[in-house]
């Protein structure tokens, strides 16, 4: 069965999204000027390519994550977001269930979506380079840090290759 793309139609009004002048035009946040000012937590690097802090998007939120070498993030989820990501570059790893008794391995080129509050640990599996993202949270960027855990509370984590 074929979707139905009929109801979008050209209507609606896009005039919240208009700059300034009065025009509503695509918004570029060029490389190397994309802002930090998000939700962060530590072993995670959070910039914001797409998303309300300096675009008029409402209900988006599209960024590059990044783990160094061997890091992992602090237990955490997203609140109400959901979350795509994409393994952009390197080995990447997270926990998730009962006190983070469960993973999924991932490698460059695979997809992942995180269901919204659901508590996970996103991890670099490779001690010599880094681990890039590229994640979307509908509808922003939220980052709730829980406490941590120790490296040896996470299943096979000290003994990775």
């Amino acid at each position: 069965m074929e979707p139905d793309f009929s109801k979008y139609v050209l209507e609606g009004d896009n005039s919240v999204y208009a700059n300034a002048s009065g025009l509503v035009v695509p918004v570029v946040t060029r490389a190397g000027a994309e802002p930090g000012n998000t939700g962060q937590s530590d072993g995670a690097v959070r910039i914001s390519g797409v998303g309300p802090q300096h675009t008029p998007a409402r209900r988006i939120w599209f960024g590059k994550v990044s783990n160094e070498a061997g890091y992992r993030s602090v237990p955490h989820h997203h609140g109400e977001a959901e979350t795509g990501g994409y393994v952009l570059s390197g080995r990447a790893r997270i926990y998730f269930g009962e006190r983070f008794a469960d993973y999924i391995d991932m490698a460059e080129g695979d997809w992942v979506f995180v269901p919204p509050f659901m508590p996970h640990v996103e991890c670099n599996l490779d001690r010599n380079h880094p681990l890039t993202w590229m994640t979307t949270r509908t509808p922003e960027n939220i980052v709730v840090n829980l406490p941590q855990v120790a490296d040896t509370d996470l299943r096979d984590w000290t003994e990775r290759n």
